[in-house]
């Protein structure tokens, strides 16, 4: 792969104001070192939630090395009992059902395989609702306004497909719903849990299917190739018609509303010229929309109640400064959870009564770092070779003069997601050592349209990668980075262009750190979760075909070229990692390590795809932070 010499640099490109931000800095007091366990330890108290009737609070608590969940009441001087006593792993995510349980999702050693948990408020009835192995269930209507019950799914009759059940969170019974045909990809409920709408795929073209109600067959009433989207969010509120995410027609995801029975569209909510929209909010106690989310540079939101609108306008007047999000309430509205944060903290958690406009805080998320210390993300832009727009993300460390600096590339996973401005863990630490940290949203991120992510298909190794180098070169050629000692770091695809960087553009990094990456394209096929199997036409249009794209794959699959790399790399894999296999580091490393290229190799036999236990997070970034500080000397 040859490095193009010409970059086009955007008018609206934001390097020469990072670069004041930091010079401006250098002049301030030296800037405080701070550990791996500073930036990567379990908060003390996160994830805080109110019951429905607003009486009690939850949150999140390490209990054994693990976070586990704690209540108390709200108002008392009591402390917080745990109720659940997880060991193994964190729990990730729970919620309250009615004001006397809990669920939480659980899996086993990265497998994936979540089931649902019902643990009772005073923690004596620990039920597994979905108790069969191998097995992984999801929610699909947590039924809020009836008590002890919800409605989830899981593939226990049939690995591929997910069937819909209803149980009862006090004893563990379980209704068949809904049978999956074997095509249906996601279940959609009316506002009383009525299963009445669903996707489809055959692999390339999508379905929508409705019914009337659940006595009903399902009709299909719109089809679109897979390219388009048509997401139904959530009926509207007389269960008539469907609120949805839609591109078919324009570019850009748009918010509007689509009669379900002949899939025509009514109404336009709401659009963004540059960007996708996706996500509607509103309230179930009052039955109207609360607010519109999209991201552009950063999150932003478009509000479109007025009390929603009184209610920020509150909370920003007491918080000025950060930006703020609502992320529980009681079932009345009464008391909210906020949280707030921006780039350089994850900020507080709240407790707010909006009767009284007494706010009272309830923790901070990581009170050892000080916000003063962190590097600010700015947004930045540059085009790639053939003259693509590329948005993204520069952090320059304090302190620094923002001139031949060392720097490391962080490529995101996915692929088909995106990086967004906010605090960033893993940039913090590393622009806290010294480096400054590129990321950029390649061609195929989400939430820049259809045609950006099109342009994606078939490109990894290529044009998706030729992104990636062009960012590097841009820097280097701004003078901000130094090319002698630039490294490459990403996770699941980052990873994948990690080593597709060390192996295609062999002379542009000094240094690279390959986090449970794909490195075979053929293997990595053959071992995907048999619930992904339905998407894989589809997959094949947008990776390639392993047998009708043999040549295709074959020269972009880094572990078929380790003679071209040269680069000292680190590798860090789990080995339950259902998404990609150990055998996609264990062949890359043994290949390099048979030629004699530098390989450091780490695999935690207790992880997934990711690293979630605490003590493997603080062995892997320790690990991390050394390798790369002994060859880029920041």
């Amino acid at each position: 792969m040859t490095v193009f010499p010409r970059y086009l640099l955007a008018a609206c490109c934001a390097v020469g104001a990072v670069g004041a931000v930091a010079q401006a800095a250098s002049a301030a007091e030296p800037v405080k070192s701070y550990t791996v366990r500073d930036f990567f330890q379990t908060p003390a108290q996160s994830s805080f939630k109110l019951s429905p009737s607003g009486k009690y609070l939850s949150f999140m608590q390490p209990w054994e090395g693990r976070r586990n969940i704690y209540i108390k009441q709200v108002g008392s001087s009591e402390p917080a009992v745990r109720i659940t006593s997880e060991t193994a792993r964190d729990i990730s995510a729970y919620f309250w059902k009615g004001n006397d349980h809990l669920l939480f999702a659980k899996d086993f050693g990265g497998d994936e395989n979540f089931h649902i948990v019902s643990v009772s408020r005073d923690g004596k009835d620990v039920k597994d609702l979905t108790p069969y192995p191998k097995v992984r269930a999801q929610m699909v209507n947590d039924l809020e306004e009836v008590d002890n019950e919800i409605l989830i799914s899981h593939n226990k009759r049939n690995a591929e497909v997910f069937d819909v059940y209803r149980i009862n969170v006090n004893t563990g019974d379980a209704k068949l719903v809904a049978e999956n045909p074997g095509n249906i990809q996601d279940w959609i409920t009316d506002h009383t849990g009525a299963v009445r709408a669903a996707t489809t795929t055959d692999g390339v073209n999508t379905s929508l299917l409705y019914r009337a109600t659940e006595k009903e067959a399902f009709k299909t009433v719109l089809t679109t190739s897979f390219k388009e989207s048509a997401d139904p969010l959530f009926f509207t509120f007389d269960n008539k018609k469907l609120y949805m995410s839609s591109n078919v027609g324009r570019d850009k995801k748009a918010i509007v509303i689509v009669d379900p029975a002949t899939a025509k569209e009514e109404k336009l909510i709401f659009e963004h010229p540059d960007v996708d929209v996706q996500d509607l909010s509103y309230s179930r106690q009052r039955k109207v929309l609360t607010e519109i989310g999209y991201t552009d540079w950063k999150p932003e939101r478009k509000v479109v109640d007025a009390q929603t609108e009184a209610l920020y306008k509150t909370l920003q007047a007491k918080l000025p400064g950060y930006e703020i999000s609502l992320q529980s309430h009681s079932r009345d509205e009464s008391a909210w959870i906020v949280a707030t944060y921006n780039d350089r903290t994850e900020g507080s958690r709240y407790l707010f009564e909006a009767k009284s406009g007494k706010l009272t805080k309830l923790a901070d998320i990581n009170p050892k770092i000080a916000e003063k210390d962190m590097a600010q993300m700015k947004p930045i832009q540059y085009r790639a070779r053939d003259g693509l727009l590329i948005n993204g993300y520069l952090t320059l460390p304090l302190g620094k003069d923002p001139k031949n600096l060392p720097v490391v590339v962080n490529p995101h996973g996915g692929p088909w997601a995106r990086d967004v401005w906010g605090y960033n863990p893993e940039v913090q630490m590393l622009a806290n050592r010294g480096y400054a940290v590129l990321q950029m949203n390649f061609r195929g991120s989400t939430g820049y349209g259809r045609k950006f992510w099109e342009v994606s298909f078939r490109q990894w190794g290529k044009t998706m990668q030729d992104d990636i180098t062009d960012g590097v070169n841009w820097l280097i050629k701004d003078g901000v980075a130094d090319p002698k000692r630039i490294a490459i770091y990403g996770g699941s695809y980052g990873g994948y262009a990690t080593l597709a960087g060390v192996t295609f553009t062999p002379d542009l990094y000094a240094a690279a750190v390959d986090y449970v990456g794909v490195s075979n394209m053929f293997t990595f096929m053959n071992t995907i979760p048999p619930y992904w199997k339905p998407l894989m036409d589809q997959f094949h249009e947008m990776v390639g075909d392993p047998e009708k794209d043999k040549e295709l794959l074959a020269a972009v699959s880094p572990a078929l070229h380790t003679d071209k790399i040269k680069t000292p790399l680190f590798v860090a894999q789990g080995a339950n990692d259902p998404r990609v296999n150990k055998a996609e580091s264990d062949q890359i490393v043994d290949s390099l390590r048979k030629r004699g290229v530098q390989v450091e190799y780490m695999v935690k036999d207790n992880e997934g795809h990711g690293f979630h236990n605490e003590e493997n997070r603080f062995a892997f970034y320790t690990a991390m932070q050394d390798f790369l500080g002994k060859i880029l000397h920041p």
